[in-house]
């Protein structure tokens, strides 16, 4: 997609991403854009298979491998918090990676040795219910789990390409508004109203890139948001954003983190 170099950037800091979250954590909550359940859903296979979610690319990029352990613990604690804060949630021991988690993934923690369990959207894809459960799971971030939304920005594949793209600057603009607001409750209202930002239905037709980031910054809790990450892809701009700091194990968003994502 793209001349060659067209994720060089991107790809460039999610290698860098790894060591500059330190300590490591003990284990991630990857929440992708490329699953959706009626219900939030937790992966609990100890050793999630690949899930090669794409189509039309060349056969080597369907023999990718990544075999970062599951963690069913985790799943189950993240299944507690969940239903905790009133949110129907369900195990789901045999569903595996998208590439929402393996791409990224094989360029954060190339030694796939960081166990990693993936949590669904939520069908409706409603901001609020999203901020919601991100802030159900900001406890874990005290128990050096990172948090992370693996969406994008900008995601609106027919416009990629066609040049200069005034429509995701101004997105753009607004969103890092939001997401850096000086108070978390300023945030919060922001993004849930997120529907009414300049180019809002351009750069998201469908929201389901755009609701990782709703997770990330729920659970933020307090901690301001920063933006981390900038690139003009193809005429279009991509940002990722951090909340708290990730040299104390805090999500990113992407958590705490959330990160434009190749897809």
């Amino acid at each position: 997609m793209g001349p060659a170099d067209t994720w060089r950037k991107l790809a460039g800091w999610l290698a860098a991403l790894g060591n500059s979250i330190t300590p490591a954590p003990k284990a991630v909550v990857v929440i992708s854009g490329h699953w959706e359940e009626e219900h939030f859903t937790v992966t609990s296979h100890p050793h999630p298979p690949l899930v090669y979610d794409y189509y039309g690319f060349p056969e080597h990029t369907y023999k990718i491998e990544y075999g970062a352990p599951g963690s069913p613990a985790l799943a189950q604690r993240i299944q507690e918090l969940l239903r905790s804060a009133g949110l129907p949630t369900r195990l789901d021991p045999e569903r595996g990676f998208d590439h929402g988690v393996f791409i990224p993934f094989k360029l954060i923690y190339p030694g796939a040795d960081i166990p990693i369990v993936q949590l669904s959207l939520k069908t409706g894809l409603d901001p609020a219910t999203h901020q919601v459960a991100g802030a159900a799971l900001e406890t874990l971030r005290k128990e050096e789990i990172l948090i992370v939304g693996s969406g994008m920005s900008y995601h609106n594949l027919r416009e990629f390409g066609s040049g200069f793209n005034p429509v995701s600057d101004k997105f753009d603009r607004w969103l890092t508004e939001a997401v850096c607001a000086p108070d978390a409750t300023s945030r919060s209202e922001a993004l849930r109203q997120w529907g009414l930002a300049p180019g809002a239905r351009n750069a998201h037709p469908r929201s389901e890139h755009l609701l990782p980031l709703m997770v990330a910054a729920g659970a933020g809790g307090a901690d301001l948001g920063t933006k981390v990450f900038t690139d003009r892809i193809m005429g279009t701009v991509v940002s990722g954003f951090q909340f708290g700091s990730s040299r104390s194990q805090l999500p990113k968003s992407t958590e705490g983190i959330s990160y434009a994502n190749t897809r």
